[in-house]
C-alpha cells in the first residue's frame, strides 16, 4: 500500500513592520523558524525599504534557504515571510511570499489556507487577459485586490470588497509600500494573531512565533477582520466579522505547536485533556503508554495521567530530520521512518505498550513503527489515535486527500488494526471533539470527521 499517516498543513505567515526604521529580515527569519512546523517545503521572505521590495524564497527550509548574506541583502523595515508545505513537483513559482508590481506600486502577499471557488475566479481573470506565473490560490487574490485597488480609494478598500469574492479560508498577510495588513476568513479557518515588540507590530500565524520573537502577544484577529498598521498606528475594520467562526479543530490536535495559544485556548491544555479522554473512552491494560514523538506525545501523557499507567519514551527520535510526509515515495517513506525514528529496545522488551498518536490518514508509518517496537521485543502494541477517523476530504487549506485514499474511508477499525499491526487500536470518540477544552463561544470545524462542512463544497473531490 502505498499510504502514509499524515495530514498536511499548508503554511504559516508572518509580518513584521518596525516604525523605529530597522531591517526586519532577521526578525522575520527568527519567527519563521518557529512556524517551520507549518511548511517545510519552501519558505520566502519580502522587504519593503521605502517602496523597493527585496525578495528571497525558494524550496527548502528555513535554515536551508537563508544565510547571513541573502538576509543581508533583504534591507526593509516592513516585510512579510512564509513556510509552505508543498505537494509533489510543485514548481517553484508557488513558493511565498508573492511580489506583485502594478499601477498603484506594489503588494506582496503570503495566503494561508485554500479557496474553494479559485477555479471559477481564475478561469473568470485569464478570459479577461489576465496571466499567471503559478498554480496556487494567492496569485488568484492577488489579482482580484490589484483590480479592485484601481477603482478604490485605498488598497485596504479594496481588500475588504475582495472579501466578498473570496469562498473558503484565507488567513492572509498583505503588504503595500506603505502599509501592512493581516486578513482573516469570516470563518476564521486558520489563525492570525498580532503581537507587539516595542513601538513595532507583528501579524504572525501562532503565538509560538512571538515568543521566539521575544514580542507581546496583544489578541487574535478576529474571523473576518482586517487589522491595518501603518507607522505606529493599528486600525481595524471589522465590516465582514457577521458569521460563526468555524476554525478547524485538527490546528489543536495535530498542526499548532503545543506551546501556542489559539483564539484563547492552550493547545497543550486540549491535548492533554485529548488524551484523558482517550484514555475513558479506550482503556487497556499495559506497562507504560507512550506517544509518537513529537505530535503524539502530549495526548500520551494525558492518557497516562487518566488510567494511572505509567508515561514512558519507547522510540528515540532523530531531531535532524524533517517531517515524513514530504517524501513523496513509499520506499522513501519507509527509509525516513527508520532514519527519523529508533525503538528504545531496553525500555520496549518484554512489554506491553500504548502507543498514541495524534492521526492515521493513509496507515504506513504507524505500522512500520509498531513493526519496529515488536522487532525490539514489545510483546504487545496497543494503538490510541487521538482524532476520529478520518472519513472526508478537507477544502479549506489542510491537505487531507480524497475519500478513496483514507485509510479509514476503505477498511474497518478491525481491518485498519489488522493492516498496521496493532493487538488493538481506538480512535477518539467523535462526540468527545467537543469536550476536548474548546470555547463554548466559539465554532469550529471538524468536517474532515463528520462531513459536516460550514460552507457549501463541490460534491466531488
Amino acid at each position: 500500500m502505498n499510504f502514509s499517516d499524515k495530514a498536511h498543513e499548508e503554511c504559516g505567515v508572518l509580518g513584521f513592520y518596525d516604525v523605529d526604521g530597522h531591517s526586519v529580515a532577521h526578525e522575520i527569519y527568527h519567527g519563521l523558524y518557529a512556524l517551520q512546523h507549518r511548511g517545510q517545503e519552501s519558505c520566502g521572505i519580502a522587504t519593503n525599504d521605502d517602496g523597493r521590495i527585496h525578495q528571497v524564497k525558494d524550496k527548502g527550509m528555513v535554515n536551508e534557504v537563508f544565510n547571513e548574506t541573502n538576509l543581508g541583502s533583504l534591507v526593509g523595515n516592513i516585510g512579510v515571510g512564509h513556510v509552505r508545505y508543498a505537494r509533489s513537483n510543485e514548481p517553484r513559482e508557488n513558493a511565498q511570499p508573492l511580489v506583485s508590481r502594478y499601477c498603484k506600486g506594489s503588494l506582496t502577499l503570503a495566503h494561508n489556507g485554500s479557496i474553494t471557488n479559485v477555479d471559477s475566479l481564475r478561469e473568470h481573470l485569464e478570459s479577461n487577459g489576465a496571466i499567471f506565473q503559478s498554480t496556487n490560490d494567492t496569485e488568484v487574490i492577488m489579482h482580484l485586490i490589484a483590480i479592485a485597488r484601481t477603482t478604490s480609494h485605498s488598497v485596504e478598500a479594496a481588500a475588504l470588497s475582495v472579501m466578498d469574492k473570496l469562498e473558503g479560508a484565507y488567513s492572509m498577510i498583505l503588504m503595500s509600500p506603505r502599509k501592512l495588513m493581516g486578513i482573516r476568513d469570516p470563518q476564521g479557518f486558520h489563525p492570525l494573531c498580532i503581537g507587539k515588540k516595542g513601538n513595532s507590530y507583528i501579524l504572525a500565524s501562532e503565538t509560538c512565533a512571538l515568543d521566539t520573537m521575544r514580542a507581546e502577544f496583544v489578541r487574535d484577529v478576529e474571523p473576518g477582520e482586517i487589522v491595518l498598521i501603518e507607522g505606529t498606528k493599528l486600525t481595524s475594520i471589522k465590516d465582514k466579522c457577521n458569521k460563526k467562526p468555524s476554525l478547524c479543530v485538527f490546528e489543536y490536535m495535530y498542526f499548532a505547536r503545543p506551546d501556542s495559544v489559539i483564539d484563547g485556548v492552550s493547545v497543550y491544555e486540549t491535548r492533554i485533556n485529548t488524551g484523558k479522554l482517550l484514555a475513558k473512552a479506550a482503556p487497556v491494560q499495559a506497562d507504560f503508554v507512550m506517544g509518537v514523538p513529537d505530535s503524539g506525545l502530549n495526548f500520551a501523557q494525558g492518557y497516562a495521567m487518566e488510567s494511572g499507567i505509567p508515561y514512558g519514551e519507547g522510540l528515540i527520535r532523530n531531531r535532524y530530520t524533517g517531517r515524513t510526509f514530504i517524501k513523496h515515495t513509499q520506499a522513501e517513506r519507509v527509509a525516513a521512518v527508520n532514519i527519523k525514528l529508533n525503538a528504545l529496545a531496553s525500555a520496549v522488551n518484554g512489554k506491553r505498550i500504548i502507543m498514541v498518536d495524534d492521526s492515521i490518514v493513509r496507515g504506513t508509518t504507524c505500522a512500520n513503527i509498531i513493526k519496529m517496537l515488536k522487532d525490539k521485543g514489545a510483546k504487545e502494541v496497543h494503538l490510541r489515535i487521538a482524532s476520529p477517523p478520518f472519513l472526508f476530504p478537507c477544502y479549506f487549506g489542510t491537505d487531507i486527500p480524497s475519500k478513496k485514499e483514507l485509510i479509514a474511508n476503505r477498511y474497518s477499525v478491525e481491518e485498519i488494526r489488522k493492516l498496521v499491526g496493532a493487538d488493538s487500536l481506538a480512535y477518539l470518540p467523535v462526540t468527545d471533539v467537543n469536550n476536548i477544552g474548546l470555547r463554548k463561544d466559539f465554532g469550529y470545524c471538524s468536517a474532515c470527521f463528520t462531513g459536516k462542512y460550514p460552507i457549501k463544497v463541490k460534491a466531488e473531490d
